[in-house]
């Protein structure tokens, strides 16, 4: 926990994952880009065929190991990847290309439990849809969680069902209240990714998506910088016709609200993210990562303030354990 006179989680303030993972394991953890083979309901026709606006031929996972490996040899892979980066002996299994769940249930029996069963593996995370967790799929993850914990991330990128139209999101908000409610009642912890930039929303509309989720039984955020990736329809779009993104200084800005309005024990995940240098377009001041991040943190020191700032805590049924994430 922070330190309550300081508002400090070590050295930031905010709930980094670096910090909760120290405290919970003992140990930093290094996250292994793996890929299931899956496809999308929002591009194999059942919902649409383009995915979401946004989404890039990889289906989010562009860093991810290839398919075509099995899984023990995506991690032996992915662990070469990152040596000279991460000397530690564990790592989190994350299936984030597509939707990490949209596949016969047998399918994902076999590829998380290779995962989860490797012996240098701690954490078991997946990427998925709110609308791609039927009840078979949901006694899977918790069977799994009874081994090593279990994280599942959900795409909401925003409340507003105007914007969600826009960008070919495929399902209503209740969807997704649905299944943070089973995932919950399974014991399994939810992490949702947001996006802030995304056309026609106000910055009003971006920080009543976050109170909202302050205020949901979720335990962990990732906060996205919209990014305008080449050979997507959303890059089409803002060539023929450009709109406003955000500047580094009014990104900062806006992130420090919405992490303001969260509850101080929700875990941050992910403050800006990552585009590909090869596909980014626009913002391409987020190419330079280390550089916003210190821009953050001497943002959020210039002001004196911390996440969960003016977070009110209006319901009692948040549902988040001490002991989790």
């Amino acid at each position: 926990m922070a330190d309550s006179g300081l508002c400090r989680w070590d050295d930031k303030p905010w709930h980094s994952l670096n910090y909760a993972i120290r405290h919970r394991f003992g140990e930093k953890l290094y996250k292994l880009s793996l890929n299931g083979g899956f496809t999308c309901p929002n591009r194999d026709g059942t919902l649409g065929t383009r995915g979401c606006i946004f989404c890039s031929a990889g289906g989010s996972g562009d860093f991810a190991a290839s398919a075509d490996l099995s899984i023990p040899d995506q991690i032996a892979e992915a662990k070469k990847r990152v040596s000279d980066k991460f000397s530690g002996s564990r790592y989190i299994a994350y299936f984030q290309a597509y939707t990490g769940t949209y596949a016969p249930i047998g399918h994902l029996e076999a590829i998380y439990t290779q995962a989860i069963e490797h012996p240098d593996v701690a954490v078991l995370s997946i990427a998925t849809r709110p609308d791609c967790l039927p009840d078979d799929v949901i006694r899977l993850l918790a069977r799994l969680n009874r081994i090593k914990p279990v994280w599942v991330e959900l795409g909401l990128q925003t409340i507003h069902e105007k914007t969600a139209s826009f960008i070919r999101r495929g399902y209503a908000l209740p969807v997704f209240e649905q299944a943070v409610r089973k995932l919950r009642k399974a014991g399994i912890e939810v992490i949702v990714h947001t996006i802030l930039g995304l056309p026609g929303e106000s910055e009003d509309d971006m920080r009543k998506t976050h109170d909202w989720l302050a205020h949901q039984p979720i335990q962990g955020i990732k906060i996205q910088l919209l990014h305008i990736l080449r050979h997507t329809d959303l890059a089409d779009i803002y060539l023929k016709a450009p709109f406003p993104v955000l500047s580094m200084d009014t990104y900062i800005d806006l992130l420090i609200h919405c992490l303001e309005l969260l509850p101080p024990d929700m875990v941050v995940h992910r403050l800006t993210g990552d585009g590909p240098r090869s596909l980014l377009i626009a913002p391409t001041w987020s190419l330079h990562k280390k550089q916003v991040l210190n821009a953050i943190l001497r943002r959020f020191e210039s002001l004196n303030t911390w996440q969960g700032h003016y977070f009110n805590e209006r319901r009692d049924d948040r549902d988040r354990p001490v002991d989790l994430i």
